[in-house]
């Protein structure tokens, strides 16, 4: 594991700078770049380099909390004062179970020195070799990399930190009549191919001209690991937390032990899989650990963080989020589906007759007790007939249980592939699910929607 002295050391300057009964600080190093484009132009050039801590001051139970990128010694000791001040003037926290005490990390990788060493050319011409592969349509999307520390310490003891690198190619091939739609990503720049992500979405485009409309129903459905992503991503964050099921709204809330999705499926958060976005601690500096969530079909846990863990009598499995966000519970942001054996053409034989979906987009929450999503199909939805991929449909709305969807797949494909899950709006923090394509019997279509195409 490649460690972060620079963010360890400016963890532990925020510690020194507060005064509580406990305190501690997590500190966010990146340095990064986005080369982003439009109609085969790279539009929007963008790098950031920034440093930022949250300091976290617990006196007489009460909880104080503030961040600032002010990280010489004056600014943190403005935050540190702040924090003071939030927590003196709030109320006793009785579910607060303290802090972390230091615990061994787990050894994971994650850390790649030729993506480390990126410079902005260098992320220019990634860029522009997904440009120059999408030919005959406009390539929009972006290349990005970049490199993130994290480091936690604490006045109980805790001092760890990690480097991660990431990469990432997003990838929409696209004119008036026609859209595809592809992604890579990678900790290792080495393993990502660009103008392949764009030939295959250039590739998927190609094939979407003269689209035709489908009646709402529930259709056999064969979904790309970018769309059975997005959907375990939302599941993930309405029922796969500890809270949800303490507070009743997961859909696993009184069925942990039960065998309610199909037994091909086993799902697990691995934090630890190099193949994955690797991590080694969560952001309270709790060691990660693996967490089975379904195994065989059968629900067997949820991700905790310390809160959570304190209020069931359990141990944290290192999914606590930074201060200001542990009011939304543990989340799960390393999904894995282990794969199954068919292959893409395999899955589509078993759909036999229904549709293909690319990927998904403007997904929301409708039920979270009981796992109904809704959003659009986009960029690549087809018939599949006579168990073949056919024809190219418009962008359908659907409204969907995960669950019944989960629970009847006569297919899982051979080969996972890593989806990214960050948006790189906010402070860098790599993180994607490793999923394969899955063939469902039932997957809902409520309406028609637009067109492929710009």
């Amino acid at each position: 594991m490649r460690e972060a002295p620079e963010a360890l050391e400016l963890a532990a300057r925020a510690v020194a700078a507060a005064e509580g009964d406990e305190v501690d600080a997590l500190a966010h190093r990146e340095r990064s770049g986005l080369a982003r484009f439009a109609a085969s132009v790279v539009h929007q050039p963008t790098l950031v380099e920034d440093a930022s801590v949250t300091i976290r001051v617990v006196r007489d139970g009460k909880i104080g909390a503030v961040s600032t990128n002010r990280v010489d010694d004056e600014g943190l000791r403005e935050a540190a004062r702040r924090a003071g001040e939030a927590a003196a003037s709030g109320r006793p926290d009785p579910a607060f179970p303290g802090l972390a005490p230091p615990s061994p990390l787990p050894e994971v990788e994650g850390w790649d020195e030729e993506t480390d060493a990126l410079d902005p050319g260098a992320i220019a011409a990634h860029a522009w070799t997904a440009i120059e592969a999408a030919e005959g349509l406009g390539l929009y999307g972006y290349f990005t990399s970049g490199v993130t520390e994290l480091a936690v310490a604490s006045s109980t003891g805790v001092a760890v930190s990690q480097a991660l690198t990431d990469a990432t190619v997003l990838a929409l091939a696209a004119d008036e009549t026609r859209s595809g739609y592809a992604e890579a990503t990678s900790w290792r720049v080495g393993e990502l191919d660009p103008a392949a992500a764009a030939r295959e979405a250039a590739s998927i485009a190609a094939r979407t001209d003269g689209a035709g409309e489908l009646e709402p129903g529930t259709y056999r459905a064969l979904l790309s690991p970018y769309a059975f992503a997005e959907l375990l991503l939302y599941f993930g964050y309405s029922s796969l937390g500890a809270l949800a099921l303490l507070e009743g709204r997961s859909f696993l809330a009184g069925r942990i032990g039960e065998k309610v999705f199909d037994e091909r499926l086993s799902l697990a958060d691995d934090g630890h899989d190099p193949r994955g976005l690797p991590k080694a601690f969560d952001l309270e500096g709790v060691p990660k650990q693996r967490v089975q969530l379904v195994e065989a079909g059968a629900l067997r846990d949820v991700v905790w963080d310390r809160r959570t863990a304190h209020r069931d009598g359990r141990v944290s499995t290192g999914h606590g989020l930074d201060a200001a966000s542990q009011a939304y519970g543990p989340l799960p942001f390393n999904l894995s589906v282990a794969p199954g054996e068919a292959t893409d053409e395999e899955l589509a034989e078993l759909v036999g007759d229904g549709i293909y979906v690319t990927r998904l987009h403007y997904v929301n929450i409708v039920d979270a007790r009981e796992g109904i999503l809704t959003g659009m199909t986009r960029d690549g939805t087809f018939r599949v007939e006579g168990g073949r991929v056919s024809r190219p449909l418009v962008n359908l709305r659907f409204t969907t249980s995960v669950p019944e969807l989960l629970a009847h797949l006569p297919g899982i494909g051979a080969e996972a592939r890593l989806v990214n899950a960050s948006d790189f709006y906010d402070a860098r923090y790599p993180f994607g699910s490793l999923v394969p394509p899955v063939a469902t019997e039932r997957f809902t279509i409520v309406a028609a929607g637009s067109a492929p195409g710009l």
